[in-house]
């Protein structure tokens, strides 16, 4: 039973975001309670402790991005499971929108393209959550951010960096030398504490 409380675990709360941060794997699964029925229905409930390392996004961390979406008013890029959104008033002003291009596209007609699948580095500048969800505001109008390597599909001829298609973060973190932390869910708080409802 042990074992399918833990696979539930895994599969209901790994990847997912947990108000202020995702929780990206989990380590091991602790205290797992006794079953209790559930009266009227015969299904049976668990509370479970867990360790999980964790990633919060925090304002001034810089992360690589790639991005999926863009229009005039900015482009949506992912940063591993993080969701941002760089408007068009926080991209260096020699980067314009160009609607011309196929596909459309921001760039400064030199060696900038910024398109779908284009890797960027975005500095946070807010973060907003939802239910299950976090969103990032993210500007590229500083030095060494914008684009790293630009998409298959470009054919702007620029040196082009080695990068990952998803890296966490860049940088450092106020709260620990790495933003990626293993931290130990405590059995008694909200953190960490998990009910599964068994058939």
């Amino acid at each position: 039973m042990h074992d399918l409380v833990t696979r539930k675990l895994l599969s209901d709360v790994e990847g997912t975001c947990a108000g202020s941060y995702f929780i990206i794997s989990i380590m091991d699964a602790f205290d797992i309670s006794e079953g209790r029925i559930l009266p009227g229905n015969g299904l049976a409930e668990f509370t479970v402790g867990y360790r999980a390392v964790v990633w919060r996004p925090f304002k001034g961390e810089t992360v690589d991005a790639m991005v999926y979406s863009i229009n005039p008013q900015g482009f949506f890029a992912r940063a591993g499971p993080l969701k941002l959104f760089v408007s068009a008033h926080l991209i260096p002003s020699d980067i314009k929108w160009d609607p011309n291009a196929t596909p459309p596209q921001f760039t400064n007609n030199e060696d900038t393209v910024i398109e779908p699948d284009t890797h960027v580095r975005v500095k946070i500048i807010g973060t907003r959550t939802e239910v299950g969800e976090m969103w990032a505001i993210g500007s590229i109008k500083e030095d060494y951010l914008g684009l790293i390597e630009a998409s298959p599909r470009s054919n702007a001829s620029q040196d082009h960096h080695d990068a990952a298609d998803v890296v966490f973060a860049v940088g450092t973190s106020p709260l620990a030398d790495h933003p990626l932390k293993s931290i130990e869910l405590s059995a008694s708080g909200r953190l960490g504490r998990q009910h599964w409802i068994s058939e």
